[in-house]
This record gives structure tokens, C-alpha cells and sequence, in this order.
């Protein structure tokens, strides 16, 4: 699996099984690369592992009590020299107003972190509620074949998918290891959106939000 996994459980779009995407934990633990110095690969403190989290059943409670929180759908892109590269994220979120940051997870065997660790920078791009086939398409391996049939371009130098309801550019200030995955923490130098209702993901269905006042 190129991206993100642990407690999402397997993707499901129309009722339908996906191929490969667990969708990581978004608040979990609430809470870099080669060419700055303020960024650092920083492992997180070993966990204090008991019967409990080896047990099977807890990890798949958890799992079922992760899938009940709805989540954002994004898609973190950057390029490998002129390919672009992509994958799916629920765990993504707002981290700091001053400066703006924001942080994401991604799989310690994604293929995409190893190229936000050499660039040091990917955007992010925040579907909207039609584009759940581009959700479909970036959480399977595949690349750069991933972009076909895809409609982008590049801006400020990252893979940015048009239609979109948000972008962001980032640079990443660090890089902290947490279980499987990792945290890339990151500063926003630009911060668009448009005004597009966003894709969503509760019980591994795709949907969108509607406000309670609209449903009055």
C-alpha cells in the first residue's frame, strides 16, 4: 500500500470494497528531510506495550471506534524531479495559527515519504464532495501513474488537482516517527480554497457535510 493506513479499516465507495486503504486515525496522539536544518527525523517515545494493546480484539475495537469519526479526504502530492507523486490522507489537520502549520500522516512505507523527505515540501489537496474517484485512484500504488486521467497542474512547484476545495503548499519543518506511521509537521506558505462542499469519510462511506440548520 503506497500511503496511509491503521485504523480507518478498509475503503468502501457505493457500498463497494476498495483495494488497500485504511484511512489513519486523525486525533490520535494529537499529536526532516536532508536539506534544513530546523528539520529533523525525531522518533516518538517507545510505547509501553502490554497484553492489552497485542490484543487482536482491542486493535479491532479501535479500529471500529476510529471508523465512527468522520473525517476530511486529501490527497498530499509533491514531485519526484518532474513526476508527480500523490496519495490519499484522512489524517490531516490544523496544527498552528502562528505561524500557520498544519500536520499529516503518512505511512512509514508509503512511497511518498520518502520523496516529502528528500523535498522537503508537498501540497495538499482537500477534495471536494465530487471527487471521491480521486480519492479512489491515490489511495492504490501506482505512482505516477496514479495522475492519469486526472485533471492537474503544477503550482509552486507541487501537483495541484483541479477542482479541488482547498490547496495548500507546505514545507516541512519536521518529521516525527509515531508506530507505523509518520507526522509530517509542516509551515503553509500559500493557503487557497474555493467554495465546494468537501468529501467526507464516516464507516467507510464517502459523503459530504450538511450544517444542522440546513436540515431545520
Amino acid at each position: 500500500m503506497d500511503g496511509t493506513g491503521v485504523a480507518g479499516s478498509t475503503l468502501r465507495h457505493g457500498g463497494e470494497e476498495a483495494t488497500v486503504i485504511d484511512f489513519p486515525v486523525p486525533h490520535a496522539g494529537q499529536p526532516a528531510g536532508e536539506s534544513g536544518a530546523t528539520r529533523r527525523d525525531r522518533p516518538a517515545a517507545e510505547p509501553a506495550f502490554g497484553p492489552q494493546c497485542a490484543d487482536g480484539a482491542l486493535q479491532e475495537r479501535f479500529r471500529e471506534a476510529m471508523a465512527a469519526v468522520a473525517t476530511p479526504v486529501s490527497v498530499v502530492t509533491a514531485f519526484a524531479g518532474t513526476l508527480p507523486h500523490g496519495t490519499t490522507v484522512s489524517a490531516f489537520a490544523s496544527l498552528s495559527m502562528k505561524p500557520p502549520m498544519v500536520l499529516v500522516s503518512l505511512d512509514r512505507g508509503s512511497q511518498l515519504l520518502g520523496i516529502v523527505r528528500r523535498s522537503g515540501r508537498f501540497g495538499v489537496n482537500v477534495l471536494s464532495s465530487d471527487q471521491s474517484a480521486f480519492a479512489m485512484a491515490f489511495a492504490k500504488k501506482g505512482g505516477p501513474d496514479k495522475f492519469t486521467g486526472v485533471p492537474w497542474e503544477p503550482d509552486h512547484d507541487l501537483p495541484r488537482l483541479v477542482g479541488a476545495a482547498g490547496w495548500l503548499v507546505c514545507e516541512v519543518t519536521d518529521l516525527v516517527t509515531a508506530g507505523d506511521h509518520v507526522v509530517a509537521l509542516a509551515t503553509v506558505q500559500v493557503a487557497e480554497n474555493v467554495d465546494a462542499p468537501p468529501l467526507t469519510y464516516h464507516r467507510r462511506l464517502f459523503g459530504t457535510h450538511t450544517g444542522l440548520e440546513a436540515q431545520a
